[in-house]
């Protein structure tokens, strides 16, 4: 038998052995199982969050559930990899255009060029809630937690800080990586709804305005990120 033959049997074998699809399914089904579970995740985190919940909101079965996604953590995999993937890969588009510019790069740049791809999702539909869930990652087991922030924003992470330490040589390594990890919390916080400025300063901040965010938090972190260096090179 050739070997053409034997991947079109593999491929054959394959499909009908998976289990056949739970019966009503529309087209649609998956992402309104990942909004729905999108938005139960960011209200009560990982242990706090059930299937049978998510499938109540996103009006399907829980068999439905496990055929597209195979268990809870499959599923919250899938939502938090759905956007996280989507903003690494923005940064980095962003990052390359920076470094193809011909004019000189700042620190305000770079760090524009890394939170805007995140500042972006409060106008998309769900975007404000998958921010929550982001801030909510920190608190969930290492065993969730690491693996999955390491999946979606490792790589270009890494990609910024070693650009940072290209364009701020008077910094040391320890330097770049605590600031950059110092812009990540920064970001966290202030893009996750958490009401804390409409508390300490009513009506003089206005948390739900983006820009006014984007611009305050890119001012804050570009200050530190430019002060002096704590560890000399």
């Amino acid at each position: 038998m050739g070997s053409a033959q034997k991947s079109s049997d593999l491929k054959t074998w394959t499909k009908r052995s998976r289990p056949g699809r739970p019966e009503g399914i529309g087209d649609n089904s998956s992402e309104r199982i990942l909004d729905a579970a999108e938005l139960v995740f960011a209200e009560t985190g990982y242990a706090g969050a059930s299937l049978r919940n998510v499938a109540s909101k996103a009006a399907v079965t829980q068999a439905l559930i496990n055929y597209y996604f195979g268990s809870k953590y499959g599923l919250y995999e899938a939502v938090f990899i759905r956007r996280g993937r989507s903003i690494s890969d923005d940064r980095m588009t962003r990052l390359e255009e920076l470094k193809k510019r011909k004019q000189p790069v700042t620190v305000n740049d770079v760090v524009r060029a890394f939170l805007a791809p995140t500042i972006a999702l409060r106008a998309v539909p769900g975007g404000r809630t998958f921010l929550r869930l982001q801030a909510r990652l920190h608190t969930e087991p290492a065993e969730i937690s690491y693996k999955l922030r390491n999946e979606a924003y490792d790589a270009s992470t890494r990609a910024y800080v070693e650009y940072f330490k290209e364009i701020c040589p008077q910094l040391s390594d320890k330097d770049i990586n605590w600031r950059v990890a110092l812009m990540v919390g920064a970001y966290m916080y202030a893009f996750s709804d958490t009401h804390r400025l409409e508390q300490l300063a009513p009506n003089v901040c206005n948390p739900n305005d983006s820009e006014e965010i984007f611009e305050q938090i890119t001012a804050f972190v570009t200050a530190g990120l430019l002060a002096p260096p704590v560890h000399p090179v």
